[in-house]
Parts: C-alpha cells; structure tokens; sequence
C-alpha cells in the first residue's frame, strides 16, 4: 500500500485532542494543502482561512459548534462569493479545500474533524458574527479542528467498503 492510500484508508473524524500545540509549519502546510484544491474556475477559487488559536475565542467558538473545546486549533474555512466563478456553487469548491486540509493533517501525523457550518442559516450566521464577516459577501463553510489526536482517537482503518453500494449505468 503507498502513503497515500494509507492517508485515505486511516482518516477519520478527531473529536478529542492532545493538549499539544500544532507546530505553525504544520498550520501552513494544511492550508497550503487546501489551496492545492480543484476549484471550480482556475483563479477563483473563493476559499479564505482564519486560524484560530486563541483560548478564548476557541472556547467563544465552542459554544457554537462544541467539538472545538479540545483543539489546540481550528481553521475556518471561508467563502469570498466576490472571487467564486459560480456563485451558487461555492461549498463544492470549499468541501474539496476542506478534505485536502483533513488528509494533509493524516500525513503531518496530526488529526483533524470537519465541524459543519454551512448550509445551516443560523449557525452561518453566529460565526460570522463571531469573526467579523460579511454575511452577503463571505460565507462561513465548516470548522476543521486540528491537533494530535488523543488516547483512544487514532487515526485508524476502519473498513467502510461496500460493494451493495456500486450501480453501474443506472441506479
């Protein structure tokens, strides 16, 4: 099996972390990594990123999507809708960024939890008052909490492979 299949087969949703700081290169490296994303039009992928760090705005934030309490960091993805090629079609260009992110944490030895935002009006919204954002113009996706998995939340194989679940031509 390559590295990469090992990534794919062994990612899953970190829900509780380490108290552990994740290094800044390794920050960089995760965003740099949903940046590498397919996007919709080569130029405007409407993807931006807050990383947060700060206790006390992780525990402002926790309040809203709770999983955040235990992770050293979080990374919001937002969506600049100026800079989407299609309008309508921004979270497909978002949700590819966020897995890129989630994977590259797998292979920086780290673990990571996608934490839904979007489509949710109301949780779109307490977020982005929480960071200052335009509501008609940039649009809060998800969360991505980051950090070292603690006891007991490995990443690890689980066999999710169902042949019931392939239809060829039609459904």
């Amino acid at each position: 099996m390559t590295d990469f299949e090992e990534i794919i087969k062994t990612r899953r949703s970190i829900r509780e972390y380490q108290d552990k700081d994740v290094r800044d290169e390794d920050i960089l490296k995760i965003i740099k990594a949903g940046m590498q994303a397919p996007g919709s039009r080569l130029g405007a992928e409407p993807w931006e990123f807050v990383v947060i760090k700060n206790k006390k705005t992780l525990a402002e934030l926790a309040e809203i999507k709770p999983r955040v309490k235990t992770a050293p960091v979080a990374i919001l993805l937002v969506a600049n809708i100026e800079r989407a090629f299609y309008k309508l079609h921004w979270q497909q260009d978002m949700a590819a960024a966020a897995e890129n992110m989630l994977l590259e944490a797998v292979n920086l030895g780290l673990g990571g939890l996608w934490n839904g935002v979007a489509p949710t009006e109301e949780t779109m919204e307490k977020v982005a008052d929480l960071f200052g954002l335009d509501n008609e113009n940039q649009k809060p996706f998800c969360v991505i909490t980051i950090g070292y998995p603690a006891e007991g939340w490995q990443n690890k194989f689980m066999d999710k492979f169902d042949e019931g679940r392939i239809h060829y031509e039609k459904y």
